[in-house]
């Protein structure tokens, strides 16, 4: 598409080229000017047949330059009209080759111009003395132009170039890896830097906030926990902090910003007995005391946000290759099977291929249920437990299962990386409960007052089951609870049934 494109520009500019110069030169009816225009066009054609060649080299391009040169340096004489055909190589060679192949052509197209004249004994008068230098200086601006487009097109064309970027950035981040004495790990580093805060001043409720979208979601919280209206003066000088990006003092609840991403807000103990001056020094000091502790944190939030995209992307590819693939090759199956139960042998073969025909489905579906439980996610708009009513609506619509869900959610957000695991949890314990546990009724409860959260998923069924040597996902949901650094339980009801609880303190 790009080699077209560049033909249909190199090709237009000979032709503008031609019509440029024998307007004047049919005009004048000067013998060795129309012979030169004839020449060139028999050049430029031949030229412009031999670039949609895919063998078509500088040897090539140069041969063009040095056959124009001997056409210019015949003509001169006759007309200075010609002289318009020397910018036409230089800017050529720069489409297809850029600023060597400009360079060269017109080097080229120069030396046999001037060589050609003095070779045949003649003298160039003041007026094409300047004509030349006029249209070499036009042909090497056209030349840079050519350069431009010949760097527009490359870029358009190397589809490599970003996994390119991506396989040095990330060779890097592996040999730096090592060098990474505090690690990338979002939580901990929050909590050393809230330590640090609160060594410089004594408080009784302190957190490190980080933005998302147009709200701040704690990544640490000491203090207060239970105390909304103690908590919500805090967050709200937080956000006021942030939107100002300057520190704000208001008695004994502060507030300030470290570098972009970072928001630390709090409350003063009251036997500190510290002044509002005195608080607000210590403060304009601490950012760059914590200078270190905000890079460390800012490059594991960037790693967090990275993990995170390259999991979405890769779990949308499964999805698309199950859909496209084991999907409708099972489905196929089950045409085929449907052809043999049309005109079976005997009955005990119509019955197995009744059961057959069943077990396809059952399949179909189950993959189905797969690519959805792959390509769900939570959107920046939605909330964890809007997340989780979405999916629990499908799953209770495509099982006929009543699954209740139960919302008491905050507007505070938990990080992006922990809500992810959350709800992964969360689908995997339904998707359970649906599938194996011969149940009649779901219950899922979500409490989210960040950074805790409560999640608990029960059902009716059968219980905890000996593992299956195939299964491994009660092995994946204590994964994803590490992760993010939360408590899984999985416990027998007394009443009957299983209990699933994943608890963020």
């Amino acid at each position: 598409m790009t080699e077209r494109r560049a033909l249909r520009i190199t090709v237009g500019a000979r032709l503008f080229a031609l019509l440029a110069i024998g307007a004047p030169v049919l005009y004048e009816h000067d013998r060795a000017a129309v012979v030169a225009l004839v020449g060139l066009s028999a050049i430029w054609v031949v030229a412009s047949l031999l670039e949609r060649l895919p063998t078509h080299t500088v040897a090539a391009l140069t041969a063009e330059a040095v056959l124009t040169g001997v056409a210019c340096g015949a003509a001169i004489g006759s007309t200075e009209a010609v002289l318009l055909a020397l910018a036409v190589p230089p800017f050529v060679a720069a489409v297809v080759r850029g600023a060597l192949g400009a360079l060269l052509a017109l080097g080229a197209e120069l030396a046999t111009a001037v060589g050609l004249v003095l070779v045949l004994g003649e003298d160039l008068s003041a007026d094409e003395s300047f004509a030349l230098f006029t249209w070499s200086v036009g042909a090497l601006g056209l030349g840079m132009i050519g350069t431009f487009l010949h760097a527009s097109f490359q870029s358009q064309t190397d589809e490599l170039a970003p996994y390119l970027d991506a396989q040095r950035l990330l060779r890097q981040l592996v040999d730096l890896s090592s060098d990474l004495s505090s690690g990338l790990d979002v939580a901990s580093l929050a909590g050393a830097m809230a330590s640090e805060v609160g060594d410089r001043l004594p408080t009784t409720e302190l957190a490190i906030y980080v933005p998302r979208g147009e709200v701040l979601v704690p990544l640490v919280s000491h203090g207060g926990v239970d105390d909304r209206g103690t908590r919500g003066r805090a967050e709200q000088l937080a956000l006021e902090s942030w939107a100002r990006s300057a520190p704000i003092v208001d008695e004994h609840v502060f507030a300030f910003p470290l570098g972009s991403s970072v928001v630390v807000a709090g409350r003063l103990s009251p036997s500190a007995g510290l002044d509002v001056a005195e608080v607000e020094r210590t403060i304009l000091g601490l950012p760059r005391l914590l200078e270190a502790k905000s890079v460390q944190l800012d490059t594991a939030l960037l790693f967090a946000d990275f993990r995170d995209s390259a999991s979405a992307d890769e779990r949308k590819r499964l999805a698309r290759e199950m859909h496209d693939g084991v999907a409708q090759d099972i489905a196929s199956l089950g045409y085929l099977v449907d052809a043999l139960a049309a005109r079976p042998a005997d009955e005990a073969q119509a019955g197995m291929l009744v059961l057959l025909r069943d077990r396809i489905s059952n399949i179909v579906a189950e993959v189905r249920q797969s690519v959805l439980t792959l390509r769900t996610s939570i959107g920046e708009a939605d909330t964890l437990g809007v997340a989780i009513g979405a999916v629990a609506r499908h799953l209770s619509e495509s099982s006929q299962i009543p699954i209740q869900v139960t919302l008491d959610e905050h507007s505070t957000r938990l990080r992006p990386e922990v809500e992810a695991e959350l709800f992964r949890i969360t689908q995997e314990a339904m998707n359970n409960a649906i599938k194996h546990a011969e149940c009649t009724k779901v219950e899922v409860h979500c409490q989210v007052h960040a950074p805790s959260a409560l999640i608990t998923i029960t059902d009716d069924g059968r219980g905890l089951q000996p593992p299956r040597s195939d299964s491994h996902g009660l092995k994946i949901m204590r994964e994803r609870a590490r992760l993010a650094r939360a408590d899984l339980a999985i416990i027998d009801r007394p009443e009957g049934g299983l209990r699933v609880t994943v608890r963020l303190a």
